[in-house]
């Protein structure tokens, strides 16, 4: 094949330049995000029974549709919540690569067959399925300018103009707005009510019967009488639009002729549908929506078209509104795939200088380096076939794949040169013998280096994603490289390179090198022939070293993927059980406040919202997010996320009204909202509440005790002091008072009734009835409140009720059908995420029987990836060892082989430990590729070794010579891969965690490689063919 190509060189080019032509294309089509699809597709049904308690809601709505959601394909867990709020949240989580569009059709199946047996209420409110990621992409945030708007200004602005225009933007899931539009208020007082002989259903009755729209008809419809001349639309009553309009319902008419009006019982205003949550920035009044991605949707393309939007929209504000967006995932994803490709440059230009050291001429370091752009472009054409994107994942391989696709080039380059110094032939000529002695060792080393990273694309679940990302960018690079090597490298060989250039001289600007690297050669010469007679002395060393590797092995932490600088910070704030929102405000000011003073030069900005946060919803729940300066202008350490959290902790622990933690995003939002981890722990054996929150708390209490465990808090709804009113129905039934006109009385005067709707500039909104805030704000107002009987009388509620105090929870949570708890955490300063992982399931092994741990979102894809990595390598292993076999046509030369890969592996492992890396799929990553390099520079000498003994020469001076002879290029093509992944080492900002992982853990793996393999290599060969030969001559 080279043959054919030296003489045709022509014909090689047309080959690269259609290749380059292809990836050209490609790049412009293809997607550009941080990661692939990583996260699982997620599935939401979410209900609401106003007014009903937590277990209320847990018994009549979620165990209904939880039990409904059987059978459903590729379901991997589902958890839900009930709260005291009336709010029911069933989460599915589906496999990756679940078609989400399907797994929604199948959830609404089974809810329909769920629907009859949820309360009437439930049903009237209706049940909704949504599909979107756990996370938010962004949050949008309006604020005045002046500071005339307040957040119901505001919020219905939100809701008015932008909401459903946002919601319907491709790629969006989700929008959630923190606020709310406004609506008719009708706030009752029971006083007036009771001078007026009046219950809060004859409100509701009278606002239902005169704010209606009344259908007329008209004059002249069809059929009409012959000689009709008439035909005019009669227009009636409409819905009310003015508080003006609502005070004039008329409630009764008195006997003489006067008239009740609801005003003489209520006070009617336009105010907000909920008050549920307030939002601020950076002490401001604002109105916010937090906007989800879409399963499968591009995160940078949905932001993109975000950002279109609110620029176009924002012409046509108010003067004095204007838009904020105080958190944005996708800078860090913008910034993170420049910085990588960055280092894809820096690594071309320091694989260029390595090159041109050893080459020591332009014309021989050009042509391995415009193997560069073929294979890199070329393989942009492989991933538009997959239909991938370029994300972190597949630059990180493209990285790590130019020190090794160069290789094949820089052998051929470098064996051409050899032969032209050493036998004088011409470029050609040397050229043509050149490749028939390496091609088959540029094929064995493509086999070897494509079956360490084939496996890894059978994988699945979210960390297969990840390898398959690998695994179809480094084998196509591969492949591509070996085709430009028996290609286009020949046909530039033959044709670029001189007689003259093969000359290296000890004279001119390279002697100083030239003669140095000789003394090296000479002394490593030497000492593998000292090393290869002297067996087992270095066997035991060798053994020794491998014993260091597995134990550094078994002592490296697992782990999923390292945690990253996104740019942006959440504090999570949970008051006492029974804190008002006024007491919740007041913490998150104080937290703005710290935030916008101690970390002015850190900080942009502080967007906090009250009544919402990532553990519940409630008075005593908030949440700030917290945008971080550009990395640019956070370059020292003490800058980083990480840091700051860290300071913000220590003071927020002094805080006596909340407990506040600061959170650091997870690596991949999609797969939840907090790092460190995330468990549920689960009641088993049938326990009851009680008792899940004493092992909870029995849990928490060891952990804290725990040196590895830095900070645990339980996510959810602590359980509260509950109001229980207990309804004497007897005498409510002897008093002529049914369960309906109680349910009434309650559900109007203390949760708040939707009546109906009106009309406020153009646009329905809705009308509530409910007890004034002055008549519901202690246990003693329930006495003020009648409920009229069937023989039309007023009965005062405590006629009919007692009341004690009662401690509830205000959220139940279940987890794969079981009680459960949620908590999360983080781990002490110089553990990782596994460490502490372990010492969790330790700690959960002594409690009572009947509880456990399940881990849930990042922290369960870490769980997995770690069960994972010791297939992959066996995996990986094997499929090396049986290339080598077929390549050798021998089952003990692969030996010479597999055993020098441990070497390499220690020296990874080594950079891990001086790092403090994790064993996660980055750094398993590292792992396999080392394993590459090393089987890689084995091969090298074990090819050459092999055919000077078929040629005649002994087994000690075959593999001598072999080894000195192919000494440069193996120190060549490992510094330039070395070199190729220094910037990957030293990178700094957005998206470092991962280049750090992964660089490191091949530099170290490689200079092991490089500085102890090649030392051990031979002796491998020479202790196998003996062993090998015995066998064979017995």
């Amino acid at each position: 094949m080279a043959r054919f190509f030296i003489d045709r060189p022509v014909f090689a080019w047309v080959i690269s330049i259609l290749i380059m032509g292809i990836g050209l294309l490609s790049i412009s089509s293809l997607p550009v995000a941080q990661y692939p699809q990583i996260a699982p597709p997620n599935v939401t049904v979410s209900a609401t029974y106003p007014g009903a308690s937590a277990d209320t809601v847990a018994n009549t709505v979620t165990q209904v549709i939880e039990q409904q959601m059987t059978g459903l394909d590729g379901l991997r867990y589902i958890s839900s919540s009930s709260t005291s709020e009336g709010g029911a949240s069933i989460e599915l989580t589906f496999e990756t690569g679940t078609n989400p569009d399907i797994a929604q059709v199948q959830v609404q199946n089974k809810l329909a067959q769920a629907t009859a047996l949820l309360p009437e209420t439930v049903q009237r409110q209706g049940v909704t399925v949504r599909k979107s990621s756990a996370s938010f992409l962004m949050v949008i945030a309006l604020i005045s300018k002046d500071g005339t708007l307040d957040q119901v200004d505001l919020s219905d602005y939100l809701e008015a103009n932008l909401v459903d225009e946002f919601a319907r933007i491709e790629g969006i899931g989700e929008v959630q707005v923190f606020g709310s539009q406004y609506a008719m208020r009708i706030w009752l007082d029971p006083s007036k009510l009771a001078a007026y002989e009046m219950t809060p259903s004859d409100v509701v009755a009278a606002v239902s019967a005169e704010n209606a729209q009344i259908s007329a008809g008209s004059f002249g419809s069809l059929p009409a009488p012959d000689g009709q001349q008439l035909n005019a639309t009669i227009t009636a009553q409409s819905l009310l639009s003015t508080p003006e309009d609502f005070e004039q319902i008329v409630l009764r008419a008195e006997t003489d002729g006067g008239l009740v009006l609801l005003k003489d019982v209520a006070r009617v205003e336009i105010g907000a549908e909920s008050y549920s949550t307030i939002a601020r920035r950076n002490g401001q009044p604002a109105a916010g929506m937090a906007l989800r991605l879409a399963p499968g949707a591009n995160a940078l393309e949905t932001a993109n078209r975000v950002k279109a939007k609110i620029d176009e929209f924002s012409e046509f504000f108010p003067d004095n509104v204007d838009y904020v967006i105080p958190y944005d995932t996708t800078p860090f994803v913008k910034i993170s795939i420049e910085e990588v490709v960055k280092t894809l440059f820096e690594a071309i230009i320091l694989v260029f200088l390595v090159m041109l050291l050893f080459l020591q001429n332009i014309r021989a370091t050009l042509i391995p380096t415009l193997a560069v752009p073929v294979v890199l472009l070329g393989t942009f054409g492989v991933l538009a076939i997959f239909g991938y994107s370029i994300n972190t994942l597949t630059m990180l391989a493209m990285v790590l794949a130019i020190g090794l696709l160069v290789d094949d080039a820089i052998v051929v380059v470098e064996n051409v040169e050899r032969i032209i110094e050493e036998e004088g032939l011409s470029p050609r000529e040397a050229t043509r013998k050149s490749m028939g002695q390496i091609t088959g060792a540029l094929i064995g080393i493509a086999l070897v280096l494509s079956a360490v990273f084939i496996p890894m694309a059978f994988f699945g679940g979210s960390t297969g994603v990840i390898y398959q990302q690998f695994s179809v960018t480094i084998v196509s690079a591969m492949a591509l490289s070996v085709l430009v090597a028996l290609t286009l490298t020949p046909a530039l060989c033959a044709s670029l390179l001189r007689s003259k250039d093969a000359v290296h001289t000890h004279r001119g600007p390279f002697g100083w090198f030239n003669i140095l690297f000789e003394k090296i050669a000479g002394g490593y010469g030497s000492t593998v022939g000292w090393i290869v007679r002297r067996p087992l002395r270095v066997g035991v060393i060798y053994i020794a070293l491998a014993g260091v590797m597995a134990l550094l092995f078994i002592r490296t932490p697992t782990g999923f993927l390292p945690e990253e600088d996104q740019g942006i910070l959440f504090t999570l704030i949970q008051g006492p059980t029974g804190a008002t929102a006024e007491r919740t405000q007041a913490v998150a000011d104080e937290i703005q406040n710290y935030y916008l003073a101690n970390e002015a030069e850190n900080v942009n900005s502080v967007f906090t919202v009250t009544g919402f946060s990532f553990a519940g919803q409630g008075q005593n729940m908030g949440i700030g997010f917290v945008q971080l300066k550009d990395w640019d202008e956070r370059e020292d350490p003490s800058q980083s996320v990480q840091a700051i959290a860290g300071r913000a902790f220590g003071s927020f622990s002094q805080i006596q009204d909340a407990l506040v933690f600061p959170i650091v995003p997870p690596s991949v939002i999609e797969l939840g909202n907090v790092s460190g981890f995330d468990f549920y722990l689960q009641a088993r054996g049938g326990q009851s509440h009680q008792e899940l929150l004493a092992a909870r708390n029995q849990l928490l209490g060891m952990a804290a005790q725990s040196p590895k465990i830095g900070s645990i808090r339980p996510n959810g709804l602590e359980d509260a002091a509950q109001f229980n009113l207990d309804i004497d129905w007897r005498a409510a039934g002897a008093m002529g008072l049914s369960a309906t006109d109680v349910g009434n009385l309650l559900s109007v005067a203390w949760a708040g009734k939707y009546v109906n709707d009106f009309v406020d500039r153009g646009r329905i909104k809705r009308v509530y009835v409910q007890g004034d805030a002055e008549a519901r704000a202690t246990p003693q107002d329930i006495e003020l409140w009648r409920i009229r009987n069937d023989s039309g009388g007023l009965v005062p509620f405590s006629n009919i009720s007692t009341a004690s105090w009662e401690f509830g929870a205000q959220g139940l949570t279940r987890y794969n059908g079981m009680p459960s708890m949620q908590l999360q955490g983080s781990p002490a300063d110089g553990v990782t995420t596994g460490e502490a992982m372990a010492e969790m399931e330790r700690l959960a092994g002594q409690l009572p029987p009947g509880f456990a741990i399940a881990w849930t979102g990042l922290s369960l894809e870490e769980r997995e990836s770690g069960s994972q990595a010791p297939l992959l390598y066996a995996l990986s292993l094997a499929a090396v060892f049986l290339c080598l076999a077929a390549l050798y046509e021998s089952w003990a030369i692969p030996f010479a082989v597999m055993l020098a890969m441990p070497i390499g592996v220690l020296g990874a492992l080594l950079a891990a430990w001086l790092g403090n890396f994790e064993n996660g799929v980055f750094f398993q990553v590292a792992l396999l590729t080392v394993i590459g390099l090393t089987g890689k520079n084995a091969i090298l000498i074990v090819e050459f070794a092999r055919d000077r003994q078929e040629a005649g020469e002994g087994l000690f001076e075959a593999v001598i010579h072999a080894a000195q002879q192919r000494f440069r290029p193996i120190i060549m093509t490992s510094m330039a891969f070395s070199l190729g992944v220094l910037p990957l080492v030293l990178s700094s900002g957005a998206g470092s965690g991962g280049r750090n992982a992964i660089g490191s853990g091949v530099l170290g793996g490689t200079l092991s490689a490089t500085i102890l393999g090649v030392l051990f290599v031979p002796l491998f060969y020479t202790t196998i063919r003996k062993v090998a030969g015995g066998r064979m001559a017995k």
